[in-house]
């Protein structure tokens, strides 16, 4: 896998993103001590509301920052980005109300919500060789969860000779060594449009991609399995391990830690395994046994099971949650055009964070309201419902090559003309755009 990173320019931005990812786990920690620090006991709430702003700039505002940015070239979106995001940190130190944390919030993650489809775009048009993107994707899934373990380790070294205002600081350095990073690498052109398009169309053209795709439409039901069971355990490992175990906060440590090693050896094994196993057979069987083990666990919650099995379930459960999600680029690549990709990349950073504004919430009021083993038995049963429709939505028999008509176009239209000897009917790779505006049946 480590191999990809002896194309210089992909070595250059991953390290940016490893940079920003380092610094988004430093200001997750300060984040928290500020919310704290002005708002007591009232933390929490405080936090769960920038948490919920945080998902509506994702969802709200990728597709229209896409949209505007279109002309404008990748480095300078990426810069831009970053430099907003320095600016916004530095100044977090300095505020003294609640809802100024909730405004500075959401010109941060506005600007993430721009960064982070368009560097995602960027790879595919980078490593055009298949096996190489498919490492580049299980590289990027690892490096979030190194962040996940390294980046509250790096806060408690900092916090034990600074304040936590210095934090900031070094989310501030993260964001800026990316976009000089960045600034050094040779990003590819934007694919040029092939037509001018309304910047309403600029703005929907993504989503229409991937609601009309059917493979996307499955993966949109695997986002929200995954979603379902990952949202329980970000939410209320705390509680298990503190509330109804009684340990202490290294235990909370291990058992996120857990899930993200599961995460790890998933994303090692990965490039090896879509060699021979279809992404739409190992996602969607990740799924299902996702849900199970969700289901199975839901019956050993403490105080009835023990600490070393719920380590054990939270491990297996990185395990298929990355390997439900990690496969997901490759797809988008093959479902679009060069010049669509940034608009689809952007719609699966907004969709995908769609299905966590609906299970972040039923997580946590629910496990306060019905207790915690019916909370997973229902998210549980959620991940199953949305696995069987990703079964449904994605055809077994995925082929990239489709016949299809095209009675829509007259007979001079220059795309007929490339397949005139085959007529109206024909078959090509088969992608959402202008000519194709349907999938066609097997009918």
């Amino acid at each position: 896998m480590i191999e990809v990173l002896r194309h210089p320019v992909f070595a250059r931005l991953f390290t940016a993103q490893l940079a920003a990812l380092l610094g988004t786990g430093l200001l997750t920690v300060a984040l928290a001590l500020l919310a704290f620090d002005m708002a007591g006991d009232r933390a929490g709430a405080v936090l769960g509301t920038a948490f919920a702003v945080k998902m509506v700039a994702y969802i709200g505002l990728a597709p229209i920052a896409n949209a505007a940015v279109e002309r404008v070239s990748r480095k300078a979106v990426l810069i831009g980005a970053d430099l907003v995001r320095v600016a916004i940190t530095l100044a977090m130190p300095f505020i003294d109300a609640v809802w100024q944390i909730y405004l500075l919030i959401f010109v941060l993650q506005a600007a993430s919500a721009t960064f982070t489809p368009a560097f995602q775009a960027v790879i595919p048009d980078l490593l055009s060789d298949e096996e190489d993107y498919t490492k580049a994707l299980s590289l990027s899934r690892l490096a979030y969860d190194l962040e996940n373990l390294v980046s509250p380790v790096l806060a408690a070294l900092l916090l034990a000779l600074m304040s936590y205002h210095w934090l900031f600081g070094g989310t501030a350095i993260g964001f800026a060594a990316s976009a000089v990073l960045v600034s050094l690498s040779a990003v590819p052109a934007r694919p040029a449009s092939r037509k001018v398009r309304s910047f309403f169309e600029r703005v929907t053209r993504g989503t229409r991609i991937y609601l009309a795709t059917p493979r996307l439409r499955g993966l949109l039901a695997l986002n929200l399995a995954a979603a379902s069971v990952g949202a329980f355990i970000i939410v209320n490992t705390v509680v298990i391990v503190m509330g109804g175990d009684g340990h202490e906060q290294v235990h909370v440590a291990a058992a996120l830690a857990a899930f993200g090693g599961g995460s790890m050896i998933a994303a090692l094994s990965l490039p090896r395994l879509l060699r021979s196993i279809s992404d739409r057979t190992l996602m969607t069987a990740a799924a299902v046994s996702l849900a199970a083990l969700a289901l199975f666990y839901a019956l050993f919650l403490p105080p009835t099971g023990s600490f070393a099995l719920l380590l054990m379930v939270w491990g297996l459960s990185g395990l298929l949650y990355s390997t439900v999600l990690t496969p997901a680029g490759r797809l988008l690549r093959h479902s679009a055009h060069a010049e669509d990709r940034p608009a689809l990349f952007t719609a699966q950073f907004a969709l995908s964070h769609a299905c966590w504004l609906v299970t972040y919430p039923i997580a946590g009021w629910a496990g306060e309201a019905i207790g915690l083993s019916p909370t997973l038995a229902v998210l549980g049963m959620m991940a199953l419902a949305a696995s069987v429709a990703a079964l449904t939505l994605w055809p077994s028999d995925d082929a990239t090559e489709l016949d299809h008509d095209h009675h829509d176009l007259p007979p001079d239209h220059p795309h007929l003309q490339e397949f005139a000897a085959r007529g109206t009917r024909h078959r090509h790779v088969f992608v959402i755009d202008d000519e194709h505006r349907v999938w066609p049946t097997q009918g």
